[in-house]
Parts: structure tokens; C-alpha cells; sequence
């Protein structure tokens, strides 16, 4: 394991200095060299380039489950706890997120609240039974960017978004819109959100009267009961918008854009429906 680490970083640091402090001799580095690769190490060594393809791919968002599911997609066996391994040896890891959390909702409004028809029970038959809808920020050099969505929790697909600078009722109004045209749900969907005054409003109420939606709404100041939402906004934070910096609105919308639609809905392995992408979830029932 020395003489390997040693190996792999020879091209950073002296040869003599690493074997100096690893105690090991620069004579024993060098006849373990010369001898020739075993079976077992030329097999990790392509496995290693395979997984680094793949966390280079997923421009780094991809941990050791997803990096498994994904060369498990494509043919590649390996099991899971090895190339975890060989993921910490090489220091091959998914990227982090920064912790920071900014109120979207106000629920304190005399709008009539819905119940709860979830009590977290986040399973769906089929696309187009339960969605979930909710509004995350984005902070840019010119202010918020404010992000509304609508999720098919069946697929976990994102099917209606807008941006704004705002937090006026349009703003969801405009995902749900979008969500409706593209989805062209059937009456008696399940539309659940928190209790806030933009899911609340008569406009929002009307938009979902008129398409045959049933409301639900999260307990009071729970997020818990909104999940799947919460955990996508996680999963955008923590793999795209806390590695960014954006001096517009627009590029952070171009950015968003491209994620959501490029890469979450088409590409992304979700644990929660077995490690497919939302696509591939949906195209399922087809």
C-alpha cells in the first residue's frame, strides 16, 4: 500500500522524500516497480479510470452508489463496497454542500388550508397521481432568484418549473402551468405543498379547480412532510448551485435550466426509484 501510494503521487512529490517519511527504502519502491503488474492491480487500475470517468461525467456530483448503479447501467461489474474503496483510496469524492436556509412560504394568511392526503406516505402507482410542489432561492450577485417546482413523485421527474425575482403567486402559478400543459394530467391528481399564501391564493386554488387537482398541504411549518421536494432542493444545492458563483439572475437561470433539464430529469440516478433517472422511471409505464 506504500509503495502504491507512493506510485500514484510520484509525479507530485520526490520519490526519495515519500519513501523517507513512509518509511520504506527507495531500493524496495523501486523492485516493487519492476515486477510485473498482477492481475488483481491491473484490474483496479481500470476500474479506477471507469469510476473516474464516470464522477467526471456527473461533473463530480456522484458518490459511490451512484457511481455503482451507473457502471452497473453500463455493463461494468463491480460490486459496490469495492469500488467504494477504491474511491477513498484515490480520494475520488462527491461534492459537498454549504448549509444556508431562507424562508420562501408564509403561511400565516387567512386562505383556506387543505389536508394532509400524504401523511408522508411517498408512493405513487403511476405518473401523473401525486405531485409536489414547492419554491427553493438562489442567491446571485444582483439579489434572490427565486425557484418554484412541480415533482411527479412517481418518477420523481421535475415537470413543471419557473424562476423569478420574485415571490408573488405567479411564480408557482407558472410551474403548475407548465407542469399541466406538458403532463396533461387526468382529474383527481394529488397536488401537495406547504401552507404557504402562494399555494393558498384564489389564483392558485382556481388554476387547480380547473384542471381536476386535489389540494394537500403539509403540516404547519413541517418540511418533513415534503420530502422528495426538500430533498431535491438538496440535491441542486449540493451539486450545482453551492459550487457557483453568479453575477446575474440570468446565469443562474441558464445554469438551473440546464441542470434540471439536462441533467437531473434525463441523467440523474435516484436512489429512491432504484438508482434510474426520472426518464427512465417514467418510461417504465410506458
Amino acid at each position: 500500500m506504500r509503495f502504491r501510494f507512493i506510485e500514484d503521487r510520484r509525479a507530485d512529490y520526490p520519490v526519495s522524500l515519500m519513501c523517507d517519511v513512509l518509511g520504506v527504502s527507495p531500493a524496495g519502491y523501486y523492485a516493487w516497480r519492476a515486477r510485473p503488474e498482477s492481475r488483481r492491480s491491473a484490474a483496479n487500475r481500470a476500474l479506477v479510470d471507469d469510476i473516474e470517468r464516470v464522477h467526471r461525467e456527473a461533473c463530480g456530483r456522484y458518490g459511490s452508489p451512484r457511481i455503482h448503479a451507473e457502471l452497473r447501467a453500463q455493463g461494468r461489474g463491480a460490486s459496490r463496497g469495492r469500488i467504494e474503496r477504491l474511491m477513498r483510496r484515490y480520494g475520488i469524492r462527491a461534492i459537498m454542500a454549504r448549509p444556508r436556509r431562507v424562508r420562501t412560504t408564509d403561511s400565516r394568511h387567512d386562505f383556506p388550508i387543505a389536508p394532509n392526503l400524504l401523511e408522508r406516505n411517498f408512493t405513487a402507482a403511476a405518473p401523473n397521481r401525486i405531485w409536489l410542489a414547492d419554491i427553493t432561492y438562489v442567491e446571485t450577485d444582483q439579489g434572490w432568484l427565486y425557484l418554484a417546482t412541480v415533482m411527479d413523485l412517481y418518477s420523481r421527474k421535475i415537470v413543471g418549473w419557473a424562476m423569478a425575482d420574485h415571490l408573488r403567486a405567479d411564480l408557482p402559478l407558472a410551474a403548475l402551468r407548465m407542469a399541466i400543459v406538458a403532463q396533461r394530467p387526468g382529474a383527481g391528481l394529488i397536488h401537495h405543498s406547504d401552507r404557504g399564501v402562494q399555494y393558498a391564493s384564489a389564483e392558485y386554488r382556481k388554476m387547480m379547480q380547473s384542471a381536476g387537482l386535489r389540494a394537500s398541504m403539509s403540516r404547519k411549518a413541517n418540511c418533513y412532510d415534503n420530502a422528495p421536494m426538500e430533498s431535491f432542493f438538496h440535491t441542486l444545492k449540493t451539486e450545482l448551485v453551492h459550487h457557483r458563483h453568479y453575477a446575474t439572475r440570468e446565469e443562474a437561470t441558464r445554469d438551473i435550466f440546464a441542470y434540471v433539464e439536462g441533467f437531473y430529469n434525463r441523467t440523474h440516478r435516484h436512489s429512491a426509484i432504484g438508482y434510474l433517472s426520472p426518464i427512465e422511471m417514467e418510461l417504465k409505464t410506458a
